[in-house]
Order: structure tokens, then sequence, then C-alpha cells
């Protein structure tokens, strides 16, 4: 295995990050918000199923 001195190395990472297609102000943004909303659906799903089961489950242990 070859080794790469610190400064190819370095020269190498800033050829490929220069290839990179950096998002503008408008995608992030958007992105950002598409994120926050599904995680609030996820989120009362997610209680919505909890609280489900944990009356399933409770009536469940209320009949003898």
């Amino acid at each position: 295995m070859a080794r790469t001195n610190p400064i190819q190395f370095l020269q190498q990472v800033r050829s490929e990050v220069s290839k990179v297609t950096w998002p503008g102000r408008n995608e992030v943004v958007i992105s950002t918000i598409m994120v926050l909303v599904l995680i609030v659906l996820a989120s009362l799903f997610f209680l919505a199923a909890d609280q489900v089961i944990s009356w399933i489950v409770s009536l469940m242990l209320s009949i003898r």
C-alpha cells in the first residue's frame, strides 16, 4: 500500500471538494422544513400507536 504525504493528500482533498455541487440556500431551507414536518408526523404516529398499544394491554390485563 503506497503512502501519501500530507501535502499530496490535501491537494487530492481540495481537488475532490471542488467537484462537489453544493446546494443553494433555497434547497437547504426546503429540505430542512420537509425534515421537520416528517419528524412531527412520525412523532404523532408513534404517539398514537403507543397509546393504542397501551390501551389494548391495559384492557387485556384488566380482564381476569
